[in-house]
């Protein structure tokens, strides 16, 4: 539901809110908050909370370490998981500086930008998710392990299927929130689980996947157990893939569901696919994204077709407004405001340069022969490669500020997310 400021201060004295948590995002995906006091809440709307940038992962340094964030009074939530009476609310946050002007590095504020002046222009981009997690036990110490919670497989039913209480758990608890889930069920790897969510608008649908990881997170360890969103987190066991799924609507028309006959929805097709190694280390942000990539129906190539999920895009079989492309590179460890709008950008650029789709390639990449995967045009095999071909292309040059991309070519700012290290 959207809330104006106004509204949003009456429904905080009207509700027994005693703590604000405010949520913003690094620019490598990871979520940070601030916790403030109701009666803070109007100079945070107007002024906003300071924070020192210069301890947050990509905020570029100490000489302009004081940034602000501003609360977004549209995604007012109550945390289902806090006490009812004095209640917890969040919301997220844009980043500004003390003058108002917006932090370069807010991903999120990039995405709303871009958005904003394609509606403009009678394009209208629905987005939905598919994300991957395993659950592993933690030890008598309350630290987490590898050993899978279960060893159940591809849509296995309980007792097999140990995660169905915490799945039902975590829908519920989403549904609660205003961010209601498709379908949930045990994916491929032992202990591994599948949440899906229906398109929305591309803020919400980013919002709404930082959302899923914190509840994920939480109501795991409200089980004693450890979920985590690592791109591979076994050997030789089905990695964590992060599906987008995208529908082009321009004015008022879904030109996927057209098909070949829109130019536009080809182009934008090529765009992507012309884009995919400069954009790959940003959908696959850690070494361990690249131990994913060519195995268990992650692709490994760079290629397109129908229904075939061992693809970097397929377009799954739909008609309507379910009718969409699926990107099936991305994994969970990237930053989806970020990811969101590079995938935009790469596929409006392919029709404002009306790029011609290569042609549809069907075939079964993991048994594939040598002769069959010859001229076919790989996905990065690692991140330093991935990097290079970013900085060597003129792609993140053209659609992020400089003062990032400037901070993205210095090597000792390739860090891994902390989020990400526990194994």
């Amino acid at each position: 539901m959207y809330y104006s400021e106004e509204e949003v201060i009456q429904y905080i004295q009207e509700n027994d809110v005693r703590f604000i948590k405010l949520f913003f995002t690094d620019f490598y995906g990871a979520i940070k908050s601030i916790s403030i006091q109701p009666t803070e809440l109007g100079k945070a709307f107007s002024q906003g909370i300071s924070f020192d940038a210069s301890a947050v992962n990509g905020f570029m340094g100490v000489t302009k370490s004081d940034l602000f964030i501003v609360p977004d009074p549209t995604t007012l939530c109550v945390l289902p998981w806090r006490p009812q009476q004095g209640r917890v609310v969040r919301f997220f946050c844009h980043i500004r500086h003390m003058d108002g002007t917006p932090f370069v590095a807010d991903t999120r504020k990039m995405l709303a930008n871009l958005v904003n002046e394609q509606r403009k222009k009678g394009l209208e981009f629905k987005i939905g998710t598919a994300c991957e997690f395993y659950l592993f036990k933690c030890d008598e110490k309350g630290d987490p392990t590898t050993i899978p919670y279960d060893n159940a497989g591809y849509c296995d039913l309980a007792p097999r299927d140990k995660g169905e209480n915490v799945r039902r758990e975590i829908c519920l608890t989403l549904e609660q929130m205003g961010v209601p889930p498709e379908c949930s069920y045990h994916e491929k790897g032992p202990g591994q689980n599948e949440v899906d969510f229906r398109h929305d608008d591309a803020l919400n649908a980013a919002d709404n996947l930082q959302t899923f990881k914190i509840v994920v997170k939480t109501i795991a360890a409200r089980n004693g157990l450890f979920a985590s969103f690592l791109p591979k987190p076994l050997a030789n066991k089905a990695g964590n893939g992060l599906h987008i799924s995208i529908s082009i609507t321009k004015n008022g028309k879904n030109l996927v569901e057209e098909g070949e006959k829109s130019e536009e929805y080809k182009s934008f097709l090529a765009g992507i696919l012309a884009r995919a190694k400069e954009m790959a280390p940003f959908l696959n942000p850690l070494p361990n994204s690249y131990s994913r990539l060519g195995e268990y129906e992650a692709p490994g190539y760079i290629s397109w077709s129908h229904e075939n999920k061992g693809q970097f895009i397929r377009i799954p079989a739909a008609t309507g407004d379910a009718a969409r492309i699926e990107l099936r590179s991305p994994d969970t460890a990237g930053n989806p405001y970020l990811d969101i709008y590079l995938i935009l950008c790469a596929g409006l650029e392919g029709i404002e340069k009306k790029l011609e789709l290569p042609p549809e390639v069907d075939i079964d990449f993991y048994r594939a022969s040598g002769d069959q995967l010859r001229d076919m045009e790989s996905l990065p095999h690692s991140l330093a490669e991935a990097v290079k071909y970013a900085q060597k292309g003129d792609f993140i040059k053209k659609y992020l500020p400089y003062e990032v991309v400037d901070f993205f070519n210095s090597p000792e700012n390739h860090v891994s997310d902390p989020e990400f290290g526990e194994f």
